[in-house]
């Protein structure tokens, strides 16, 4: 049987993530706002209102409360000498395993709000794809980084 990856992301993702939740809800809430003025110059139906700020109130609770601490319970990884596992996923769990072989470099970002919590996201780039690992502290993001790149080279010159 195997077992899970071991090592969390940062616990300020969650604050991270909830401010991203605000931000989608009011995105959210602009678009309902938007639908019921419309909804009410040309005189549609009242429950259609009624339905559009009971979903914006849902899904403003989902955004900032529910999905960050589920995602964040659920986000785990690990390196190995020979692979990279990822575990991700509210409703369905995926995990992944990322062969050193595979990786062609790695990357460190930092967008505006990730800086401001001193985190970063370290991402691992393919041939095919790509995959991040989200919201590190600053300094393991570049350990990480660092130590995937090394096992990629080693990795490589085995071949």
């Amino acid at each position: 049987m195997l077992t899970e990856p071991q090592n969390r992301i940062s616990s300020k993702a969650l604050t991270v993530w909830r401010i991203s939740g605000v931000i989608r809800a009011v995105v959210e809430w602009s678009i309902v706002a938007t639908a019921i003025v419309l909804l009410h110059i040309f005189e549609g139906p009242q429950w259609i209102s009624i339905i559009l700020i009971i979903l914006g109130v849902i899904f403003t609770i989902l955004h900032i409360l529910i999905f960050p601490s589920l995602r964040w319970k659920r986000w785990r990884y690990e390196v190995r000498e020979e692979e990279l596992e990822l575990q991700e996923g509210i409703f369905i769990r995926t995990r992944t395993l990322v062969p050193m072989v595979r990786v062609q470099h790695v990357d460190t970002v930092q967008g505006p709000i990730l800086r401001n919590y001193k985190l970063a996201s370290v991402i691992v780039h393919t041939a095919a794809t790509m995959h991040t690992v989200p919201a590190l502290d600053e300094i393991e993001a570049d350990e990480l980084r660092h130590y995937i790149s090394k096992l990629a080279r080693v990795v490589e010159e085995d071949v």
